[in-house]
């Protein structure tokens, strides 16, 4: 008797520059420390485009299947898996795996780890019904969790704490530039921890500021002026790098502007005395296990909603020609 391998629809992308193709794929197997997820949601980032567009070094295998903001419940796991059950809703974030053994590894920072592993970009996303996924990097999700909302957390809500974190404990005003995914999700708990928040949006975009300012920011403006206060740090969520010279004219001395995107357009030239007076500039690279740790320590006890627009898979390009085109009101998300 002929045993039919099973299979799932997935999104495809199969070459850069082209949009992606629902196809019918073989479904997934776990390896020893994986876990095989049905996919109840996974969120659209800015990654995802930046790949499909070919911003990014081509992935290493094509056709891939994108997406690294998964939310799902486990359906098999790998012989060695402990920290997991069939039946646990989980996420899934961007950074898949680590080697463990070179000098980052070894050091704590696996964020910079020379042999890692991306979900949706070296490793196969969460565009399609099942993903599999190292149990190690994932994280357990309370069962009152709603999956659509809670999918952008796992990357646009990461890697904001991260570069939140980074932008310094002192900071009492935080200028955020490019009023997103991210962004949106940064303003609420920021605020919720007593910071005044400093919203600035492309100019024209006047719903960007209504949204920001619904959200609690003390201020939201355009991205090319200053804001009424001198601001303690920024972070850049908008990968325009014409953008980094305005946040350091927009930051008192010995502040500090965060870069957080994976992609940004070339920075242009500017004086140096706009960087004079120990201000200083730093990028977010990925993240740590720590991070979504913290990060859901910290959301404990905050009323932060997630702005969110939900798509089925097969409309995965009109999501991302919607996230390129800027016209979303917070993220998107898919629905297999």
């Amino acid at each position: 008797m002929t045993t039919v391998a099973p299979t799932m629809k997935a999104m495809l992308l199969e070459a850069a520059r082209t949009p992606l193709v629902l196809r019918e794929v073989p479904m997934p197997s776990p390896s020893a420390n994986e876990v095989l997820i049905a996919v109840e949601a996974c969120g659209v980032c800015r990654t995802d485009q930046h790949i499909a567009d070919g911003e990014l070094p081509p992935p290493p295998h094509l056709p891939l299947i994108l997406g690294h903001e998964v939310v799902g419940r486990v359906v098999r796991v790998g012989e060695r898996v402990q920290s997991l059950a069939i039946g646990d809703r989980v996420g899934v974030p961007w950074l898949g795996k680590t080697c463990g053994s070179c000098d980052y590894c070894r050091k704590g920072r696996e964020n910079l780890c020379d042999a890692p592993e991306f979900t949706g970009y070296t490793r196969n996303g969460g565009y399609a019904e099942y993903v599999v996924a190292d149990a190690r990097y994932c994280f357990r999700l309370p069962e009152s969790c709603e999956p659509a909302s809670s999918a952008p957390l796992l990357c646009a809500g990461l890697i904001g704490y991260r570069a939140y974190r980074l932008a310094g404990t002192d900071v009492v005003r935080l200028g955020l530039y490019g009023f997103g995914a991210s962004a949106h999700i940064l303003a609420q708990l920021a605020t919720a921890q007593g910071r005044e928040v400093y919203a600035f949006v492309r100019r024209g975009d006047e719903a960007g500021v209504a949204f920001a300012r619904s959200l609690g920011c003390v201020w939201a403006g355009w991205s090319d002026e200053l804001p009424p206060e001198p601001l303690d740090a920024a972070i850049i969520f908008a990968p325009v790098g014409a953008l980094v010279p305005r946040a350091l004219q927009a930051v008192r001395k010995g502040g500090r502007v965060v870069c957080a995107g994976i992609y940004m357009s070339d920075i242009p030239a500017f004086p140096y005395r706009i960087l004079w007076e120990e201000r200083e500039i730093r990028s977010v690279a990925n993240l740590e296990r720590r991070d979504g740790t913290e990060f859901f320590e910290a959301m404990a006890g905050v009323a932060i909603r997630t702005h969110v627009e939900t798509f089925p898979l097969a409309q995965a390009n009109e999501a991302l020609d919607r996230l390129r085109e800027g016209r979303l009101t917070g993220a998107a998300v898919l629905i297999p």
